[in-house]
């Protein structure tokens, strides 16, 4: 099935998992997916995620985090940036999410980072979604 925003699908698949709770999502692959997940990863959002052949193509098991109350860590995710309106800031303009608990994602061109590492780095670029 061809999705027109594969970005949107993808935080739309796991908004769907933590709501239910499941353990883990499986996304269909591809790099800027692959690169949402690390950033994810490292800001401690999910568990962990790992690359899987699947027959026709590759997917992103991606293992989703909670707490000791089954609460999870994602408490939302909004994409900002859309194929029918896209969002570029410059350095100065990078925000803070949920007065500085969530996380900005950005595609720059130096890849896809969060809004504090492209402040730091000194670039800006498309915003791809919050997470908080």
């Amino acid at each position: 099935m061809t999705v027109s925003d594969p970005i949107a699908d993808m935080l739309t698949r796991i908004r769907n998992a933590v709501m239910v709770r499941h353990d883990s999502v499986l996304i269909p692959a591809s790099k800027t997916k692959l690169a949402i997940a690390r950033v994810l990863k490292q800001e401690g959002f999910i568990d962990n995620y790992e690359v899987v052949r699947g027959k026709p193509h590759r997917v992103i098991k991606v293992n989703l985090k909670y707490d000791e109350t089954n609460r999870p860590f994602i408490s939302g995710l909004e994409r900002v940036s859309k194929p029918g309106l896209r969002v570029y800031i410059g350095r100065h303009e990078i925000p803070r999410v949920a007065g500085g608990l969530g996380i900005a994602v950005l595609s720059t061109s130096k890849g896809v980072k969060t809004g504090q590492q492209a402040w730091r780095q000194g670039t800006g670029g498309e915003l791809l979604c919050y997470v908080w």
